[in-house]
């Protein structure tokens, strides 16, 4: 599908909460529904099962030992054509095209934000748990990995925070570990807006308000997870996105708004003084990156769930898996807007690739007009708001080139780039504690920087025409082919 025709595709967002999206997914035949499966290892394996096959559907479990019917757990949402449909778009488009599409559409709401609307009460509100009578245990909250620390109830949850100086509501995707019937643990990565929030808290010595959102449809959760603008709320821009303004209740305790329609949320408060030892857990690295530490406490004072409320699992693992596919889809379509926001002209596509968690391992494609064009465009991809946060390598490659293919990327690394004139490296670049590649030493003194290798997989721009030919056929060809002989590949 060309420019022109994704330029005409309008999407829509034929769900409002988890459980119409969890319909919209069973009538596109990609849900299967699991009963009997145990929090301790059944419901971890089957999704580690599912999130690395593109193809796999996602999963309801019910009938989960111990708890009651009802009380259920999804997970392996962004698979398959669901997709597009999570998004908004024709279940036909492939990703990159998927990816071009809502960048698209973002460009034009995220200017346009619709503030949320705050109303008196919602489906969240069915059960209001509060004082002796909260217990987390209710829940039946897998073990995602057998050597995780602890359960995690946040997987595929935000925190709701506020920034006590500037008054802005923040939606922080963060992982939640269970530490008894009415306290939880939560990490937060330096630099993050929640943490921020969290540090301006603790310099003042009061207690941050916090409410974790555990079981919300995934439009909601995937604008949670994605570098959206300092100071801008992401209920505003999932409303811009919808059309129609995303309702919320307010917390009795802190007042923090969370969406009407979500499954559970968590209220309390985290004091300054209050820290636990929490973790270790799987990673979207593949590794445990980061050790048992002691970290801060969300003390809950309550809990409001819908009847037979589902949680929303989306934990890490080795990539490719779900998390590297939905960021894959939203980052590259991100970064390539701030790459050209910048200045770099003829930017034909981005591509943060899955093998390296969407974040590791970028490839840029680019028309070259000018000597520096493939380093301006590596660099600035390097060190953007998207692509500054735990990256590693960029590579930049000629039009010819397409950037969602490993192959080809990699094809234009070996015969088009010379190690020794070719590559430029970057340090002490803004990284996190889980990537494992960082020494213990420099972890150990809060130094969480890495390197970062800018790979010029171009053509020579001062000989480029002179390149020996590709023994590939034209595009048009090419296409002809597949038309021809394609049957033959079935």
């Amino acid at each position: 599908m060309d420019g022109g025709q994704l330029s005409n595709l309008k999407h829509h967002i034929p769900y409002r909460d988890l459980r119409e999206y969890i319909a919209e997914v069973d009538k596109l035949g990609e849900l299967r529904r699991v009963s009997g499966a145990s929090w301790e290892e059944d419901i971890g394996l089957a999704t580690e099962l599912l999130q690395h096959s593109e193809a796999a559907p996602c999963a309801l479990f019910d009938d989960i030992p111990g708890y009651p019917k009802g009380f259920r757990v999804f997970t392996n949402f962004f698979g398959g054509t669901r997709q597009n449909l999570t998004l908004g778009f024709p279940t036909h488009l492939n990703k990159f095209e998927l990816s071009q599409a809502f960048n698209r559409a973002f460009k034009e709401i995220v200017n346009k934000p619709i503030p949320y609307e705050v109303v008196e009460t919602g489906p969240v509100m069915e059960n209001v748990v509060e004082g002796d009578d909260v217990d987390i245990n209710r829940f039946p909250v897998p073990l995602w990995h057998k050597d995780d620390g602890g359960r995690y109830i946040g997987t595929g949850s935000f925190n709701v925070t506020r920034d006590p100086e500037e008054g802005w509501i923040n939606l922080g995707t963060y992982r939640v570990m269970v530490h008894d019937a009415k306290t939880v643990g939560f990490y937060i990565s330096p630099g993050k807006h929640g943490r921020i929030h969290r540090q301006k808290y603790m310099e003042r010595g009061e207690p941050m308000p916090v409410c974790v959102v555990v079981g919300v449809d995934p439009l909601n959760f995937l604008m949670s997870s994605t570098e959206i603008p300092y100071g801008t709320c992401e209920y505003d821009i999932v409303g811009g996105y919808r059309g129609e303004a995303v309702k919320v209740v307010h917390g009795k305790h802190t007042g923090l708004p969370f969406p009407a329609n979500a499954e559970i949320v968590l209220e309390g408060f985290c004091y300054p003084e209050n820290t636990r030892m929490e973790g270790p857990f799987g990673e979207w690295t593949g590794y445990y990156g980061s050790p048992v530490h002691s970290g801060p406490v969300l003390d809950i004072k309550a809990i409001y769930h819908r009847n037979d409320p589902i949680i929303l699992g989306c934990p890490p693992q080795r990539p490719p898996e779900e998390q590297s596919r939905y960021r894959a889809v939203v980052r590259s379509a991100l970064l390539k807007e701030q790459i050209e926001a910048a200045g770099v002209p003829d930017v034909q596509g981005v591509w943060c690739h899955e093998c390296g968690g969407s974040r590791m391992f970028t490839a840029v494609s680019i028309k070259q007009r000018y000597p520096g064009h493939a380093t301006q465009a590596g660099h600035i991809a390097s060190q953007c708001r998207v692509g500054a946060y735990a990256g590693k390598f960029v590579v930049v490659v000629d039009e010819d080139i397409d950037v969602t293919s490993l192959d080809d990327v990699m094809w234009a690394m070996c015969f088009r780039n010379d190690p020794a004139s070719g590559i430029d490296i970057i340090h002490n670049a803004w990284s996190t504690g889980l990537d494992p590649s960082i020494p213990p030493a420099m972890k150990a003194v809060g130094n969480m920087t890495n390197s970062r290798a800018i790979i010029n997989a171009c053509r020579p721009f001062h000989w480029k025409d002179e390149y020996p030919r590709v023994n590939m056929p034209e595009p048009e060809l090419w296409e002809k082919a597949k038309q021809k002989f394609g049957y033959l590949l079935d």
